[in-house]
């Protein structure tokens, strides 16, 4: 008699996939506040090395920094035509023009991102972490709908992009570089609270945060940068989760 095939298992369609619950319409428009500020911010360093780079092709330069641009523009406006040339003072004028502009746009948003922040409840909880501002506070409610979706803190930070890449086998575990893969926008808020930590802590001095301090003894400052940011990525998971407010570690508290 002729042989039958076997049936493959067949799984539903929902088995394997993991549902995202739908952000509310004030979440999605504090994420285009950000997105917009975060564009502005780069058209802004784009305007800047516009200024730099023109000027310096007639010799002028000033040190590095908000009040070297404005030396640079003043330079530029009170330069004669043998320095700078009237055609090229017509244009880094216009770009003066257009620099102060978005310095403008940017703190308008910067009130908004502020008074979204203040109105708030949980991204007033997350802002006493420290290292957490109220632009990643504000973000990080945005953009997380219902943080129990993730099953733990790592999870939430693998989702970010905090993690390491892992080449595990064997039972051995080997781990690589940051995969950098996840929400780009929140990595690098995380990365730059941690920093603002790190500088703190090394003016102000790191006895009252051991773990820091032993991080900071054998590993570069970017290195402990991105580890720092992945512990306070699982502190704010962890707030987020359970409601809680920020506790001080007793090292801290004493």
């Amino acid at each position: 008699m002729p042989l039958t095939p076997r049936r493959s298992a067949r799984r539903s369609p929902g088995a394997n996939m993991r549902f995202v619950e739908t952000k509310t319409p004030e979440q999605q428009s504090c994420l285009v506040l950000h997105r917009t500020r975060h564009l502005l911010i780069r058209q802004q360093t784009a305007v800047i090395n516009a200024i730099r780079a023109h000027l310096a092709e007639f010799g002028v330069v000033a040190p590095v920094g908000r009040r070297g641009v404005v030396e640079l523009l003043d330079i530029a406006a009170a330069s004669s035509k043998e320095r700078v040339p009237e055609v090229a003072r017509a244009c880094v004028g216009a770009l003066g023009v257009q620099l102060r502009l978005l310095k403008a746009q940017i703190l308008e948003f910067d009130r908004q991102i502020m008074a979204w922040h203040r109105s708030n409840e949980t991204s007033r909880r997350l802002d006493e972490i420290p290292g957490v501002g109220p632009a990643l506070a504000t973000a990080l409610v945005a953009s997380v709908v219902d943080p129990k979706a993730f099953r733990s803190g790592r999870n939430f930070s693998a989702w970010i992009g905090l993690v390491p890449k892992q080449h595990s086998s064997g039972g051995k575990d080997r781990l690589g570089s940051i995969s950098k893969q996840g929400d780009r926008y929140l990595r690098s808020l995380f990365t730059a609270g941690a920093l603002a930590v790190i500088r703190y802590a090394k003016i102000h001095g790191t006895r009252h945060r051991p773990w820091l301090a032993a991080l900071l003894a054998r590993r570069p400052t970017k290195v402990a940068a991105i580890a720092l940011a992945n512990k306070i990525a699982r502190m704010a998971w962890a707030m987020m989760v359970k409601g809680e407010r920020y506790k001080e570690p007793a090292a801290l508290a004493a």
